[in-house]
């Protein structure tokens, strides 16, 4: 058949899904005065198993075509032409070619497309020997095969010429970086199982496109070796958040496509988009291939949607602004601790919590203090004349006399001058506070009104009676004494009266806001206690 049609006028001739019967005997083929140009052979398959191979292969080897395809036809072998062949197309795709194909072959010197895809090769450093005396080899087709290579299989020999290279889904790892031609424009490494682009490389300064998709990569690799690089496909490996220097080192890319890969939401990615819009947009399939797969309340964000605040992402910027935000808070809560004074305030209540403990584990016995006095005086020493003069005497005198509690004799002696203030406050009913610009302006006197205060809160009583001897400007009063401003504004006080006729009204007017019997108010507050 392929006799009778060589030397006819047809040019391209397809032989598909054919079963070869008969038996195989060996003929004398004749090649001369024929028109054909390429030939096809898909789908056949040969029942007799006890015939020469090279009576088969020779045909076809020394065909003086331009195209030769032997497709899905179980092809194990296939001889060296026995001189130069004009073949330019190859195609043994499908077959069970293995590495001893045209090993030592120079004859294929005009040879410019070999397509070997699934077959079973298996040395990546024998297919390129099989290529280096192809002298015209342009494009090699090795995809689907059982192809490893590693450093022990030595170094790689391929065709100088030999521009496209399609390695995909083999089984090479990060080593065939070091046995690729280096005079090669195109590489397809997509399915295989490479981690990384290993450092310190050979250059390949003609490579202008790499696959490498569906593979592990877990980050986008450098282009220190690729230095000519324009098309970078990565989608689909292992990359959370790409390196954002990589268009700084790469700067010849004009496409990288890495979409559908898991990316991580973060910071870092963030940078990377930022850089990658600087760079004018060089990324294919964007938005839809882009998507956040991490953390999980992002997950199915679009990269384009995703965005983190400037100060949330720069470290130095947030500790700076940390920084100042506590320096501000810590010199707000110093100025308010100065103008409230409320470092006296602590140390004042660390002073009563000490002396109700020494009270409790030295006198036991006095826990219950029972009343003993109806008021507690209070009082500048500037003003102690008017007092001694004026309201003890007019207070102690007469019919239910008022046992009032004063410093000078009720204080005892051995104890603080703070023991003996909280002492006298407690065992009195009431406390009498005779206020002038002198008054706020006794230390003592402050004393006394805190604890009397910190007793009119914890007690829920109604124990302070406020006498103002001199008017007080409100200029005069200390930042610190913002509880007597307090007392002054929301409780009424008796206003020592200048007219000697009203004295005995302001008598009577004291006298009627103290004067209890002790017993009872002591019962009282036993009850409310």
């Amino acid at each position: 058949l392929l006799q009778v049609v060589w030397h006819s006028s047809i040019e391209y001739f397809n032989i598909n899904n054919l079963t070869q019967l008969g038996n195989v005997v060996s003929t004398r083929f004749d090649y001369s005065k024929t028109s054909m140009k390429a030939f096809a052979v898909n789908k056949v398959l040969i029942t007799d198993l006890y015939f020469s191979q090279d009576d088969v292969y020779n045909i076809f080897a020394n065909m003086n075509i331009a195209a030769l395809t032997i497709a899905e036809s179980e092809l194990i072998h296939m001889l060296c032409p026995s001189s130069d062949s004009p073949l330019r197309y190859i195609n043994f795709s499908k077959n069970d070619l293995t590495d001893l194909l045209f090993q030592n072959c120079d004859k294929l010197i005009q040879l410019e497309t070999f397509i070997l895809h699934r077959n079973k090769f298996e040395s990546l450093s024998k297919v390129s020997f099989m290529t280096s005396r192809m002298k015209s080899l342009r494009y090699l087709d090795m995809s689907s095969n059982l192809l490893r290579n590693s450093r022990a299989e030595g170094r790689c020999q391929w065709a100088d010429s030999l521009a496209e290279l399609d390695l995909s889904s083999n089984q090479l790892t990060e080593a065939v970086f070091e046995c690729l031609p280096a005079n090669i424009n195109k590489v397809d490494l997509q399915n295989n199982q490479i981690a990384s682009v290993p450092k310190g490389i050979t250059e390949l300064h003609s490579l202008q496109e790499l696959n490498l998709a569906s593979n592990r990569l877990a980050d986008l690799p450098g282009c220190r070796a690729f230095t000519s690089l324009e098309i970078l496909n990565i989608e689909r490996n292992l990359i959370l958040t790409p390196s954002a220097d990589f268009f700084e080192t790469c700067p010849s890319v004009k496409e990288l496509q890495a979409g559908q890969n898991p990316f991580k939401c973060s910071c870092e990615l963030q940078d990377f988009l930022r850089l990658e819009r600087q760079s004018g947009g060089k990324l294919s399939g964007w938005p839809e291939a882009y998507v956040c797969k991490y953390p999980e309340d992002l997950s199915g964000t679009q990269l384009k949607d995703f965005h983190l605040t400037e100060l949330a992402c720069n470290t130095t910027l947030l500790l700076v602004t940390a920084l100042l935000l506590t320096l501000v808070l810590v010199a707000v809560v110093a100025f308010l601790c100065i103008y409230l004074d409320v470092p006296w305030y602590v140390r004042m209540l660390w002073q009563w919590t000490q002396t109700k403990r020494r009270a409790w584990h030295d006198c036991p016995e006095e826990r219950e203090t029972a009343l003993q006095f109806h008021a507690f005086i209070s009082y500048s020493e500037r003003d102690s004349l008017w007092v001694k003069n004026e309201l003890i005497p007019n207070l102690e005198k007469g019919e239910g006399c008022i046992q009032l509690c004063q410093h000078e004799r009720n204080f005892i002696p051995g104890k603080s001058i703070v023991e003996n203030i909280i002492n006298c406050i407690e065992k009195s009913y009431k406390s009498i506070f005779v206020l002038s610009p002198n008054f706020v302006q006794s230390e003592w006197c402050h004393y006394e009104l805190y604890f009397a205060h910190h007793k009119l809160f914890s007690e829920n009583s109604n124990s302070l009676i406020l006498i103002l001897l001199e008017p007080i400007p409100p200029y005069v009063i200390p930042a610190r004494y913002h509880k007597l401003k307090a007392l002054m504004a929301k409780r009424t006080y008796l206003e020592w009266p200048k007219e000697r006729s009203k004295h005995a009204l302001f008598w009577a007017n004291l006298r009627a806001a103290i004067s209890i019997n002790l017993s009872v108010a002591d019962e009282q507050n036993r009850t409310e206690v």
